[in-house]
């Protein structure tokens, strides 16, 4: 299924030049442009990825440093300040009616705008991920 001559509705996706004679169903004028435009898509995936792993590696050394503390209670707005972010973790659910997350290995409950039980749960644990 070759084209025959050029057509006008038909651009490449990388530079927007037309695309010349070949298959029907051509995405790239050469194979330069298919490189950079796979590259372009996959290092924007790589640095939103980079982004969201550095906030957990922040939320972690934030809950590691306080599980280390004799602190027991800890409000959301002293955390927040902390640089702690609220909205990222490894996974959540109810442990005992409560609020439970978890960010990696540590396990943290969330009651009434205050973070509580702060602790690392070992790998081999029934709690563990």
């Amino acid at each position: 299924m070759y084209r025959q001559k050029e057509t006008d509705d038909q651009h490449c996706l990388e530079c927007g030049d037309k695309l010349p004679y070949g298959r029907s169903d051509r995405k790239f004028c050469c194979g330069t442009c298919k490189n950079r435009y796979h590259n372009r898509i996959m290092r924007q995936s790589r640095n939103y990825k980079q982004k969201v792993k550095d906030i957990l590696e922040r939320n972690y050394m934030i809950l590691d440093s306080l599980r280390r503390t004799t602190l027991k209670n800890i409000p959301l707005s002293d955390l927040e300040r902390m640089g702690f972010r609220l909205d990222f973790f490894t996974s959540c659910g109810l442990s005992s009616k409560r609020e439970s997350y978890m960010c990696y290995d540590i396990r943290y409950h969330v009651t009434d705008g205050v973070v509580t039980s702060i602790a690392r749960i070992s790998i081999g644990s029934e709690d563990g991920v």
